[in-house]
């Protein structure tokens, strides 16, 4: 059962608590990191047997396993990811910065060129859940940035092969090369090249504790988005919204890991009580209810500040989340008043899902209240901005 906590009435301690992944990797990253390193492939398809139960006779994805995986889907799951990349494309084509320069007197020229950079390595989780999704929204910026490679890496089966969905969404992202390799070892070689996976300028993607941890170790060699913590969403909900709804939007993100957290502020009491039994009678039907029960028991959380919306809107910003959904009358009254949230979803009918997945806006945000001062992953992620200046003789004496 979800804990339901009255504002004011509890220790802010217990409000704004933060899930705290205790995961003490960082030893056995730095090994695998140096192994990879020194072994180059040699230690890919040691990791591999070792880690993902697999025997690999080539780490790199060939043009028939691709047509292999569009033959495998089925037709209209093709299409939907066709029409998720359009949207994801339209959005983000509105993100690209132009280049300028300014004349000044006597000759003086001053400017900033905005420069793609060069190689971009994506990583896409494997594990208990196939993330095409994740593919489309870390690409396609990339592409529309104007990078020149972009490398993707993901964790084999134990068959050897890749998900198939995940190898459509590469080929209709425009992912240039696919590689069967997974975990920190991955982050490792794309950091600093093996004698197939080549080195990148910078690494993008979502993973577990080892890859977030890789990703870690690694920034000053290469570039990275974020360190990734466990999925949140936050609903601020009046008494008008649907519970079912409401509840539907927060397994959405429960059911993705046991430390993922979902969390109603509300205003209304009778809300909250009807969401919390919403909660209990769809737990059961998810097929991944296991860990959603024990994501909503251990991390979340319904919060009541009663008769007060906007003191709803406090706490939302307080907690920064990574996904914000406004389930009120008048979500564009709201919006101006929230300053710290990944991504905002505006009404009654927009749940988080539709954007982690279809709509457009990218779903690699930031978590762990780290929208208090990061962005969403974006256009401006794959290209450097640099400085010019040019004086003339004159306008130097």
């Amino acid at each position: 059962m979800i804990k339901i906590y009255n504002y004011g009435q509890v220790g802010e301690e217990e409000i704004f608590a933060r899930v705290n992944p205790a995961a003490n990797v960082e030893g056995a990253v730095a090994d695998i990191i140096a192994t990879v390193r020194q072994k180059g492939d040699a230690a890919l398809y040691d990791y591999a047997a070792r880690f993902d139960k697999v025997a690999l006779t080539d780490l790199a994805v060939t043009q028939q396993e691709i047509d292999q995986a569009f033959a495998a889907v089925d037709a209209d799951f093709a299409a939907v990811l066709r029409e998720a990349a359009a949207n994801i494309r339209a959005f983000h084509e509105k993100q690209v910065r132009n280049s300028f320069l300014l004349e000044r007197q006597g000759g003086v020229i001053i400017g900033q060129k905005i420069t793609a950079i060069e190689k971009v390595g994506l990583y896409v989780p494997g594990g208990t859940a196939a993330y095409p999704s994740t593919v489309l929204m870390d690409s396609i910026p990339a592409k529309i940035a104007g990078c020149e490679e972009i490398v993707m890496v993901t964790p084999p089966g134990k068959d050897g092969s890749v998900n198939p969905a995940i190898l459509v969404a590469a080929r209709i992202a425009g992912v240039d090369r696919i590689f069967k390799v997974g975990g920190a070892q991955a982050v490792a070689a794309l950091a600093y090249g093996t004698e197939s996976i080549p080195r990148v300028d910078k690494i993008v993607g979502p993973g577990n504790a080892y890859v977030a941890e890789a990703k870690k170790q690694v920034f000053g060699q290469v570039a990275i988005d974020m360190i990734a913590g466990p999925s949140e969403i936050l609903v601020v909900a009046d008494s008008t919204a649907n519970p079912r709804f409401v509840a539907a939007d927060m397994l959405s993100q429960a059911e993705h890991d046991k430390m993922a957290s979902a969390v109603l502020v509300t205003d209304s009491r009778s809300l909250a009580q009807a969401v919390s039994e919403e909660l209990e009678r769809q737990l059961p039907l998810l097929p991944r209810a296991e860990i959603a029960r024990e994501s909503i028991e251990r991390n979340g959380k319904i919060i009541v500040a009663e008769g007060d919306l906007m003191q709803a809107i406090h706490i939302a910003n307080r907690i920064a989340p990574e996904h914000l959904e406004l389930c009120v009358d008048n979500p564009f009254d709201y919006l101006d008043k929230v300053r710290n949230a990944g991504s905002i979803f505006m009404g009654k009918y927009c749940p988080e899902a539709l954007g982690d997945y279809f709509a457009g806006p990218n779903h690699t945000l930031p978590t762990s209240g780290t929208a208090r001062f990061s962005s969403p992953l974006s256009v401006d992620d794959f290209v450097k901005k640099t400085q010019f200046t040019y004086y003339t003789r004159d306008a130097l004496a």
